[in-house]
Formats: structure tokens, C-alpha cells, sequence
């Protein structure tokens, strides 16, 4: 994604390529048309005063460029015409030249060349012209320039190489006011054209001075810049003025000059981060965070043990039994669910009266306990019509499966309405255009072994394999609706019939004949260093081309030593997914990754190489296709825990009676109850449209399945604790009225908490938090509905003595006595509880071990929970065997170049009165805090700012054009219409090898003088007129500002007539980027520098960049994150508070839930998981599963009577032995199959975060909450009543 918009920096800057150093020195060839005089000099000559040391032309080199004579004549008197000529282009030379009318005619000529790139600098400018300036013309040459070699042509001696003496101070200053000056439209520096990247002075000059090759742009001779003149030669430097950057007059603006004095009150950029708090121990830092931790955790461990210490001898005092769960003979309904454990009631005796304990539920749970008794008395005699009218519904709701949609596409997954990165993107396509494909090659060497470095790519060999690579893709075609399309059918063409493909073959214009032609790989080498000024490493499309962006593996640049060829082909878009273009452009991607696979990479491997590669589409069909990678290992997941559920579910296995005790068929009911829940959500929803997710396909089956199997264990195990001389009806009643309330205060809790994650704006958890509610609630409907039915059919089955799965069997009756003796018998689960793991607990040295070592853990798990790491790698979401898996390693690897950025300006106001245009543009005169002075700014500190380069401006360079200085660029014919520059049609035909002065354009004059404009700004109606010429004219030498092709995409002229343009886009880069964290850092920087830019000069801006729609989410991840806990944590307070009516209760429940997802955040950070849609979408889970952990022990604590440990031990003893069977073991035997998946998102989102969630949740539920219950629990709901003697004190009769 992020190598997009690198052509655009490229595509209008096609003519600069013929400027570069040409520019520069066919000013000095300009005598060409000079008149010739009588010369003998020879190396040396006349060096006084009014003397030239070379004058007039005396022959031309094989390649055309003209050669002066070495001369010693008398500087000449110029007419006034060319002294005014002069006058304008070189004040400082006055009285006699050494150049004549045509040489000077032939300067300006080539001169225009390097105004544009200069004129926003007026003191560069000045200097740079003020350089040939004297070397061509000044009266006093013989004193600084000497003629050190001359070359004898045509029997004419001709100048070879020149001495030209200045000093180290002209030259430092020289350097210093052109070195920070912008190249705009290719988000470099100017320098780097005409110095060549030059550091110094020295360097600067060094490039200027070179000879050039046959063929070559450049000085037909050799120009050495000396400091110390010889003493005897009568010579001396050159005493011209040099102006500083910073300049009062010729002032450069703060983008161009950093120095300037505009620029010294300029607040400096923000830094991104600030180092955390830390607190200095020894040679150790350690952050604030850590030690307050560390402090509080030793602060509450020492209370800890001290009130161990004061109250031992409590602890070790007789520890009373669990009292019986009985009620007295009212009417109390939730106590006789338990009555049949013990028929003897707790009393006191007194002579006159019995205290006898009385249980006192809350109100909810007394009426709830009602309810279900009535009920289960109703189901017990018609399970049949239960089951049918209970099924119903959610059968009803499949039918919706019809309209079963799933949503794959990221952006409307991860990007919730109203989100301003979507809002931006829609303006983006909608005003400027939409970001173009990307197809993408990546070949590269093999290390010869694991520690050597990577050999060279650029060879020979390797450069015809590239040919023979390219030559496939071109001849690829693929079917779209009937026509076949190729690459030259989509590829991007910005200004020719040529691709702009990036490659390193477009030194060689995509042309395997001219690699031999231009001399092969050492031509590409030349082309690395000479990109941007040498003609014939243009590339086919017209644009000089950053050897940066077609080879990787390399370190500074030295771009020989790349390791690998990076081919890019950009492909047109279009905005929506539905364009005929981008279905065209998505048939070829496909017959490209087909080519690719099965010819290609064949073809490389044998030669040691590797070939990676991606195209547009391959993110989306690699994600449909993970989708169903997964299937089959799913699918074991789900069946192994069905298989230990129906074991679960059964008696002890002992033949022959386990045919009848099993619980095969009732566990494979239930989980049949358990998919009908989840289906009938999905079909609900499916029919009001809203489509599913593969998050919900793979979440909640998981997160129903483990609450639906803990209920049905309750329900089971609650109704096998039933004793045997009661009825069926009463059996079921009170197993409901046992367990009922916690199992409703679960599900209602659980149903909250994901019912109010909906209102997250973002798609991805607010469409799993809708899903989730309604599975869960239809889930409890049908556990205590179709589950409660199907239990009871399965007793009739059992008392009947009939086979599991296969009813119509009956076995003898002596099988089913064997078989009551077994169901008297505790199953292994209670009796752990009972015999070791409740015990256990009870030690007081192990209650503080437990209570020390879980503190520990959630202060540790607070501290990580800081190191969290927003984002979601890439390759984790593809499945392992993908081809982008090689792709995204090797892009991480070999690439030099960050993602583009474009700064948008909504409502630009370009009238003169209102003075945006000063507000934004960074030329000459510019405010010092415009716009692009800012993003120049921060280019400077890429490490804070993340901004790379200047900003490209088509503002600066239409400001630049239009400036009747750069008198090449915007020039009119005499009846108004648009003249183009001198070498282009039609001012020079095509079929003309140069172009003169007297063709069609003779008569075309500068669009403005300079007093036609005010401060050198446009008036409205003048800004108006030419912006449209300016996006037409294309780039060239003699004018390289011109708009066409670098900045069609960049305006929208839609009714800009009105004195406002609604979108413009000013383009530059982001540094490379590395992590997710980096791509998140870097869209913060950016908006926050928008929004400061946007304050301050009170216009609308925005970033923008391809990859902002798909990381927004990683801005507000933290919150998202943190709102839907405390949202779910919260719900279920309030449902517990409701149902419990005991602030107590409702606030343990809140602190387990919470230390367990605390637990789980650090576990995360341990497991470097990132925080992200996924990770939240399971943190929000965890806490429905969570709360099955700690409801049901709670609640069973609730009703127990007794002192604290001996309620913990009855809970653990009631109900720990479901919660272990009916989650922990349930889910681990299913999570560990998942570590087989192929896709790394099933291993690390899925397998990972479940197996931490099942062992987390069952320390919290089953160790730590018992100890913390049997420590600090609430209170017992019975209480004592006195009773009069002679009054009876218990029935233990079922009423």
C-alpha cells in the first residue's frame, strides 16, 4: 500500500530530467551563437583588468556542443538594447562584456531552465545567475577565470578546461542560500539536481565544474573552482556580492531557508511522546507505574499478614459443618430445593422456646424461586409440549438463513459510522481521485549461508531474467465479461502510451535491445547516481526514477550492493467496488498471481533467487479464503467437546449399566439446543440485514457453547443430587428452584453485558456484541425450556431401563438396580472437591499463599496491561501456507520508502483579499507559519514528526509558473491564448532536432509583468484564468513547473469560478514505518499537526494516506477497549445487585470478574498479543464466561448456613464440581485442538487467549474465590427464629 504514491512525486518532473546538470552548463556553451573573434591565446593569457580570457566560438565536439576560443582580447563595448538585456538578467555587470548580443541571447535561452526551480528563492537565484553571469560576460574575466587546457579542433584552439577562482566564503555562501531549497514537485531538494546531493560547497562546486561525456548534458569542458589564485598571475577571486537566504530584500521563505528571520519565532513541532515517569533506583530506572504498584502490593501484603497473625486463633477454632439447606414449614420456596440433603433442622433449645434458622432469600430470588417451582412442576407433566412450542421459535428464525451474508471487506468491518478517517476518504475520491492499485514483484538473492550478507542483484544475469519476467506479465492476458485485458489495458499513464511501471528496466526505457545498446548493467549503475540528470535514464513514461523505489537491501545508497529488484505496476482505480474498470483490473490481478505461481517463481528458483508477490485483491481473497482454511480443525474442536460432554453428562462408566446411565444423547441434545441458539441469532439478524462476520462464526459458537454446557451441567448434576424417594416432579422442581436463580442471574448478566456493546461504533464488536446477546438469551430460553424437557424424557428413558441413543432397546431389569446403587455413588469431580480440593482451602496458610499469589498477579497483570501494544499484525490474519506471508517479510526487509501523505485544504479561498494563498504557500513572501512552511519544518525531525520530506505544492509551482521571472514557463501569443514553452509543440516540432527563436512563438511575451501583480500574488480574476492553463501545460526543460500529469489529481475545479476551490491536496511521505505501533504513531502526528496548522491559520486541512481507514481503529483502541469493560463489569453489578439485593455480593462478583480480565490483559502483553478488534471482541467475552466462573459459587455461598469456610466448602462441594466439568474441562479439550489451526489468528487470538480465559477463570472461580468468600464472604441468608415450644418446628414434607 504505502509504495502507491510514489510515481506521483515522479510523473511531472519528466523534463527536469533534461535540466538537471544540463541546465547548468550550456550556459557556458551559450557563445555558440556569438561572433567570432581573432584569437591566439593559448593557456594563460592576459589576466588585467578588461580582459576576458575566452571569447567567441571556434569549433563544436562530435556531440553538437559548441567550444570556445581562448582568448585574450579587450572586453567589448555592448549597444544600449544589450546592455538593458543584460542589465535585466545580470545587474551586477555593467560597461563593457565579453559576450556579444546572440551569446547573451543563448544564456537567458538556457538559463529559464533553472529559474523555476529557483525563482521561490530569489537569493539562490540571484547567486546562481550571478555565477554565469560573470563567467559569461563580465568585463573583468581574464582576473579569476585562466584558461588551464585547450584542445586543438578543426585547427582551431579551442578552450578544454578552465581555472575559475573564488572564495571559500563566496562559495560557503553560495552553497548555504540554495541548499535548503525545495524541489516541490518531487518532495526533494533542489540540490540534489543541480549539486548532485552535494554536503558542501566544495561538492556542490566539484559537480558543476565536471566535464561532460560525449552525448552527456554538461560543460564541454572542465571547470575547476579554485580558492588561491597564483601571486605572480595578477589574478584574483571573484568579488561578487553573495546574498544570503536570509536576506531583508531577496529573502527566501522558511521552507527554502531555515535561517531566515522570518523563521527564528517559529514555535518548533511537538514532540510525539514524552518519556514516562521513571523513579531512579541505583543504576535502575523503573517506571512510576511499577514502583507505586510494588509499594501498594507490599502495603497490602503486610496487612495481610498482620490480620493473619491477630486472628489465627480464630482460624483455628472449631470449624462448624455446613448447615443443611432447610426451611421451616412456611413458605419459603427457595429452601426447599435443598431439603432433601437433610432432614434435620438447625435449633437452638431453650426451656421455653427453639431458635430454629430460617432462610431469608431477597425478594427477586424468593419470587424467581416460585416461578420455577411452578414451572418445573409444568414441564415434569408435559416436557413434550415444552420441547415442540420451545423449539419453535428458533427453528423460525433459521428460515432467515436465506438472506445469510457475511462481511469480509476490512472497511466496513473495522470502520464505524461517522468515522472522520471514512469521511476523509470519501472526500479524497469524491473531490481528487481515488488511490491507484499496486501490483508488485519482490525478487532477491539468497544469502550462501545463514550468516552471510545477500549477494548483489544488480548483474548481468539477473537483469535478463528480469526481462524475460517482464516480457510475461506484458503478454498476460485475462478474461473480463467476453475481452481480453492486459497490463497496457489498465496500467496507470500519466502523460505518454507507456505504464508507469516502476522498475529498474525503465533505465532502459522497458526496451531489452537498448540494455545492450546502452552498455547493460554498468549503464544501470550510471543511472543510480545520475537518475535525475542523465537523458538517457529517463524512464519510458517520461520521469526520472528514484533508484530507492525499484531496488531494496541496500544501506545508504549504495545501490549497487541491492540485494533485491522491487517492480511496482500501478493500476487505474475506481471509487466504490462495482466500477467496470476495477472488475477488469481485479480478472488480470487473479491471471497475474496465476502467472506468478506457476511460471514464474519455477522460473527463478533454479537460478538461487526468490520472487515474492502481491496484487490488489490478494488481501481479500487470502482472507476469504483463511476463512474456510479452518474448517475441519473447527470442526474437531466442536466435536471433541461434544464427546466429552455426553461422558460428562453420564454416570460412572460401568458396564453393563453405563448403556443406560450414559448421557450421550442428552449432551448431543443439548448441544443441538446450543447451535439452534446461535442459528436462530444469525437468522434473525440475517433477515433485518445485517450482515455476519468471521469473528461471529468463530467466536460464538465457542462462547454459547461454554455457557450453554455449564448450564446443562448444573441442571444435570442438580437433578443426580436429587434423592431418589421423591417424585419426578419434585425432582425437577427443586433442581430448578436449586439452581435457577444463578443460572438466570448468569445469563442476564452475560446478555447485558454484550447487549450494551452494541452501541460501539465500531462494526466488527458492535455486530458481535449484538449476536452474542441474542445467542446467549435465546440459549437460557432454551436450557430451562427444550433442555429441562429433554432431561426429563431422559430420565423416563432411564427409569425404563432403555439403551442410550438407541431407546427402542430395553434392557433387563437387573440392570437398573445395579444401576441405582451407582447413581447413589459421588462422581469423581464431587468427591475432589469434597476430599481434597475444599480442605485444601481452608488451611489458613494456604488462604494467605492464595490471596499473596493472586494480589501478585493482578498488580503484575496492571503493570503489563501499559505495555500493550495496539494493532493487528497482517501475517497473523493469513493463513500460514499464504504467498503474502513472504511478501509482507520481505517488503518489512527491503523497503527504503514510507507510506504517502497528502495534506487536504478544504474551501481554499484564493482570492487576493483573503490571503490564504500566503497562509500556504512556502515560496518567497509566504507567511513564515503557512501550511507547507510547517510541513517543510517538521521534515526536519522525522523521528517525532513522522513527515519525511517537504511537501510537493502545486501552489508554489503555479505561484512559480505564472511569475513573470520565470519567463519560459507562462507566456501568452499576441491574441491571449496559452503559449507553450519554446520546446514544445507548437513552438518546436516534433521533427526538428532543436528548436530557435523564430518559429511560432516568436511573438509569445510573459503572461504578466511584474507590476500586474501585486507583491508578486495573482488577482483573483488573474488566479482564476491561468490555474487552468497551468494544470494543462505540461513539464519540460525549459519549464519543468508545468501542471499536467503532476497535479491533474491534486485540485478539483469544480466550481471553483466562485473564488474557491473545494479539495486540493499537497503530497509528501511519511518515514518508513516498521511495527503497527510506528503506522499508528504516524497518523496521530499527523492529525495532531493538521489540527494545530488548521488552528492557527483558521483554514480547514486533514491528513490523508491509504492506510489511515484501516488503523483509526488503533487511535481510540484503549477506549473502545476500556468503555466496553467497564460497560460489561458494570452490567453485571447491576443485574447481581438487582437479583442478589446485596451490594456485598454484586461488589466480590465485580472484583473477581475484574481481576480476571485484568489477568487476561496481562497474559496478552506476556503473549505479545495486540489490543484490537479481535482481542477485545475475546476480552468482552471472557467476561460472560467469567461470570459462569463466579455466580454459581457465589450463589450457592449465598444460601448456605454456617460460618464462612464451612459456606465456601458446601459451595465448592455443591456446585465447583459442574463449573469445573461444565467449562474448564469442557472448553480445554476444545481449545487445544485449535493450536493445530493453519491461520495464525486461530493459534494466537483463539487458542492462546481461550486457554488463558479457561485456566484464569477457573483459579478465579474455583481457587481464589472460595478463599476470598471464606475470608470476607457476605453474610449467610439464614437467620434465627425463636419458636414456641409447643408450636411444630419443621416439616419434612414435601408440601
Amino acid at each position: 500500500m504505502e509504495r502507491r504514491a510514489l510515481l506521483l512525486g515522479r510523473l511531472g518532473f519528466f523534463a527536469v530530467t533534461v535540466f538537471l546538470l544540463k541546465v547548468i552548463f550550456l550556459v557556458f556553451s551559450a557563445k555558440a551563437q556569438g561572433s567570432l573573434s581573432p584569437s591566439n591565446a593559448t593557456s594563460g593569457g592576459v589576466h588585467r583588468e578588461g580582459y576576458c580570457s575566452m571569447y567567441g566560438i571556434c569549433a563544436q565536439r562530435s556531440d553538437g556542443k559548441f567550444l570556445n576560443c581562448a582568448s585574450g582580447s579587450l572586453s567589448t563595448k555592448p549597444d544600449d538594447l544589450l546592455s538593458s538585456k543584460i542589465q535585466s538578467l545580470c545587474p551586477t555587470i555593467t560597461g563593457n562584456v565579453c559576450c556579444s548580443a546572440a551569446q547573451f541571447e543563448t544564456l537567458r535561452d538556457q538559463v529559464q531552465q533553472a529559474v523555476p526551480l529557483l525563482v521561490g528563492c530569489p537569493a539562490c537565484l540571484r547567486n546562481f545567475l550571478n555565477l554565469f553571469c560573470e563567467l559569461s560576460c563580465s568585463p573583468n574575466q581574464s582576473l579569476f577565470i585562466n584558461v588551464t587546457s585547450t584542445k586543438q579542433v578543426n585547427n582551431t584552439m579551442t578552450v578544454n578546461g578552465i581555472d575559475y577562482f573564488i572564495t571559500n566564503t563566496y562559495g560557503e555562501k553560495f552553497y548555504n542560500s540554495c541548499k535548503d531549497v525545495k524541489f516541490g514537485s518531487m518532495n526533494t531538494r533542489v540540490m540534489d539536481f543541480i549539486g548532485a546531493s552535494a554536503q558542501n560547497f566544495g561538492d556542490f562546486l566539484a559537480f558543476l565544474g565536471s566535464q561532460a561525456a560525449l552525448n552527456a548534458p554538461g560543460s564541454p569542458y572542465k571547470i575547476d573552482f579554485e580558492t588561491n589564485a597564483p601571486l605572480s598571475s595578477g589574478m584574483k577571486p571573484i568579488n561578487s556580492t553573495v546574498y544570503s537566504c536570509g536576506d531583508s530584500l531577496l529573502g527566501c521563505s522558511c521552507g527554502d531557508c531555515s535561517s531566515s528571520s522570518t523563521c527564528s519565532d517559529s514555535a518548533p513541532l511537538a514532540l510525539l511522546e514524552k518519556d514516562s515517569c521513571k523513579v531512579a533506583m541505583g543504576s535502575a530506572r523503573v517506571k512510576c507505574v511499577d514502583f507505586s504498584l510494588a509499594v501498594l502490593y507490599i502495603t497490602a501484603i503486610s496487612g495481610l499478614l498482620l490480620w493473619g497473625f491477630l486472628f489465627r486463633k480464630r482460624e483455628r477454632g472449631p470449624v462448624s459443618e455446613p448447615e443443611p439447606f432447610l426451611k421451616d414449614n412456611g413458605d419459603n420456596e427457595l429452601l426447599s430445593g435443598y431439603k432433601h440433603q437433610n432432614t434435620n433442622p438447625p435449633m437452638h433449645m431453650s426451656k421455653r422456646s427453639l431458635m430454629l434458622k430460617v432462610l431469608q432469600p431477597a425478594i427477586v430470588q424468593d419470587f424467581m424461586a416460585r416461578i420455577f417451582r411452578k414451572y418445573g412442576a409444568f414441564v415434569s407433566r408435559k416436557p413434550t409440549l415444552v420441547l415442540s412450542l420451545s423449539l419453535a421459535v428458533p427453528i423460525l428464525l433459521c428460515i432467515g438463513l436465506i438472506r445469510f451474508r457475511v462481511e469480509t471487506k476490512p472497511e466496513k468491518l473495522w470502520v464505524g459510522h461517522g468515522s472522520k478517517a471514512a469521511e476523509e476518504k470519501r472526500f479524497f475520491d469524491y473531490h481528487l481521485a481515488p488511490f491507484y492499485r499496486i501490483e508488485q514483484l519482490v525478487l532477491a538473492t539468497v544469502p550462501v549461508s545463514e550468516n552471510a550478507m545477500a549477494p548483489s542483484i544488480v548483474t548481468d544475469q539477473n537483469m535478463k531474467l528480469l526481462f524475460e519476467i517482464q516480457k510475461k506479465v506484458d503478454t498476460l492476458h485475462a478474461n473480463y465479461s467476453g475481452s481480453m485485458v492486459s497490463l497496457a489495458d489498465i496500467c496507470l499513464k500519466p502523460l505518454a502510451d507507456d505504464c508507469a511501471t516502476q522498475s529498474v528496466l525503465q533505465y532502459f526505457k522497458m526496451n531489452q535491445k537498448r540494455y545492450d545498446d546502452y552498455g547493460g548493467v554498468q549503464h544501470a549503475e550510471y543511472c543510480f547516481e545520475h537518475f535525475s540528470s542523465e537523458e538517457t535514464c529517463r524512464s519510458a513514461f517520461q520521469a526520472p526514477l528514484d533508484p530507492g523505489t525499484v531496488l531494496g537491501g541496500f544501506s545508504g545508497s549504495n545501490y549497487s550492493d541491492a540485494s533485491a529488484f522491487i517492480i511496482t505496476y500501478p493500476v487505474n482505480n475506481e471509487a466504490g467496488d462495482t466500477g467496470y474498470q476495477n472488475g477488469k483490473a481485479v480478472a488480470w490481478e487473479r491471471a497475474f498471481i496465476r502467472l506468478v505461481k506457476e511460471e514464474l517463481v519455477p522460473l527463478v528458483e533454479p537460478q538461487n533467487l526468490t520472487l515474492s508477490f502481491s496484487s490488489e485483491s490478494s488481501i481479500q481473497d487470502e482472507l476469504e479464503r483463511e476463512s474456510s482454511a479452518d474448517v475441519v480443525t473447527i470442526l474437531v474442536s466442536y466435536l471433541v467437546m461434544f464427546a466429552y460432554i455426553s461422558f460428562a453428562l453420564g454416570d460412572s462408566p460401568q458396564w453393563p449399566s453405563f448403556l443406560v446411565t450414559s448421557k450421550v444423547l442428552l449432551g448431543l441434545s443439548g448441544v443441538f439446543v446450543v447451535i439452534l441458539s446461535v442459528l436462530g441469532s444469525i437468522g434473525f439478524y440475517s433477515v433485518i440485514g445485517v450482515k455476519s462476520t468471521l469473528i461471529i462464526m468463530e467466536v460464538i459458537p465457542f462462547l454459547v457453547l461454554a455457557v450453554g454446557v455449564d448450564n446443562m451441567c448444573i441442571l444435570v448434576h442438580a437433578v443426580k443430587r436429587q434423592t431418589t424417594d421423591i417424585s419426578l416432579e419434585g425432582k425437577i422442581s427443586n433442581a430448578l428452584v436449586e439452581v435457577g436463580p444463578s443460572i438466570t442471574l448468569a445469563s442476564l448478566a452475560e446478555v447485558l453485558a454484550f447487549a450494551v456493546g452494541s452501541f460501539i461504533p465500531m462494526p466488527a464488536v458492535r455486530i458481535f456484541s449484538m449476536f452474542a446477546a441474542l445467542a446467549v438469551f435465546l440459549n437460557f430460553i432454551l436450557q430451562v425450556t427444550a433442555f429441562v424437557a429433554l432431561i426429563i424424557l431422559d430420565i423416563w428413558r432411564t427409569n425404563d431401563n432403555r439403551i442410550d441413543c438407541f431407546p427402542c432397546v430395553k434392557l433387563a431389569p437387573s440392570v437398573g438396580s445395579e444401576r441405582v446403587i451407582l447413581q447413589r455413588k459421588p462422581e469423581f469431580l464431587v468427591r475432589y472437591m469434597e476430599d481434597f480440593h475444599a480442605p485444601m482451602l481452608a488451611i489458613p496458610g494456604v488462604k494467605i499463599m492464595v490471596i499473596a499469589a493472586f494480589t501478585a498477579a493482578t498488580f503484575m497483570s496492571i503493570a503489563l496491561c501499559t505495555r500493550l501494544q495496539p494493532g493487528l499484525d497482517q501475517k497473523i490474519v493469513l493463513p500460514r501456507d499464504s504467498y503474502l506471508q513472504g511478501y509482507f517479510d520481505d517488503l518489512a526487509h527491503y523497503l527504503r520508502v514510507g507510506p504517502p501523505l497528502y495534506f487536504v485544504v478544504k474551501d481554499f479561498n484564493y482570492s487576493l483579499q483573503s490571503n490564504q494563498t500566503n497562509k500556504i504557500c512556502s515560496i518567497s513572501q509566504c507567511d513564515s507559519n503557512s501550511l507547507l512552511n510547517e510541513i517543510t519544518k517538521a521534515s526536519l525531525i522525522p523521528e517525532s514528526s513522522f513527515i519525511a520530506k517537504p511537501a510537493a505544492s502545486w501552489l508554489d509551482d503555479f505561484l512559480v509558473w505564472l511569475s513573470p521571472e520565470a519567463f519560459g514557463c507562462c507566456r501568452k501569443f499576441v491574441n491571449g491564448s496559452y503559449c507553450p514553452p519554446n520546446d514544445q509543440f507548437p513552438c518546436c516540432q516534433p521533427n526538428e532536432d532543436s528548436c530557435g527563436i523564430s518559429g511560432a512563438c516568436k511573438d509569445c511575451t510573459t503572461c504578466f509583468h511584474q507590476s500586474d501583480l501585486y507583491e508578486g500574488r495573482p488577482s483573483t480574476a488573474q488566479f482564476k484564468e491561468k490555474l487552468p492553463w497551468f494544470l494543462k501545460a505540461s513539464p519540460s526543460a525549459n519549464c519543468a513547473k508545468g501542471g499536467s500529469g503532476t497535479y491533474s489529481s491534486s485540485i478539483d475545479l469544480t466550481g471553483f469560478d466562485s473564488g474557491m476551490i473545494q479539495a486540493s491536496s499537497f503530497r509528501t511521505y511519511h518515514k518508513p514505518l516498521s511495527g503497527q505501533m510506528d503506522y499508528v504513531n504516524a497518523m496521530k502526528a499527523a492529525r495532531d499537526f493538521s489540527s494545530r496548522v488548521s488552528d492557527s491559520l483558521k483554514i480547514q486541512i486533514f491528513p490523508y494516506s491509504v492506510y489511515y481507514i484501516f488503523f483509526e481503529q488503533y487511535l481510540n483502541i484503549w477506549k473502545t477497549a476500556w468503555t466496553l469493560i467497564a460497560i460489561g463489569l458494570g452490567a453485571v453489578f447491576i443485574i447481581c445487585l438487582v437479583i442478589t439485593c446485596s451490594l456485598w455480593t454484586s461488589a466480590m462478583i465485580l472484583l473477581v470478574l475484574a481481576m480476571i480480565i485484568l489477568d487476561m490483559m496481562g497474559v496478552m502483553a506476556i503473549l505479545k498479543i495486540q489490543l484490537n478488534a479481535i482481542s477485545v471482541v475475546n476480552l468482552v467475552m471472557s467476561i460472560g464466561i467469567a461470570v459462569e466462573f463466579c455466580v454459581h459459587i457465589t450463589h450457592a455461598f449465598l444460601v448456605s448456613s454456617g460460618d464462612r469456610g464451612s459456606r465456601a466448602k458446601a459451595a465448592l462441594c455443591t456446585m465447583g464440581a459442574s463449573v469445573f466439568s461444565g467449562i474448564t474441562l469442557t472448553k480445554l479439550v476444545g481449545v487445544i485442538v485449535l493450536s493445530f489451526a493453519k491461520s495464525k489468528v486461530f493459534v494466537v487470538y483463539y487458542f492462546q487467549m481461550y486457554l488463558a480465559l479457561v485456566l484464569i477463570g477457573f483459579l478465579h472461580g474455583l481457587v481464589f474465590l472460595p478463599v476470598l468468600l471464606s475470608i470476607c464472604g457476605p453474610p449467610s441468608r439464614w437467620v434465627a427464629e425463636e419458636k414456641p415450644e409447643d408450636q411444630p418446628t419443621v416439616s419434612t414434607e414435601n408440601n
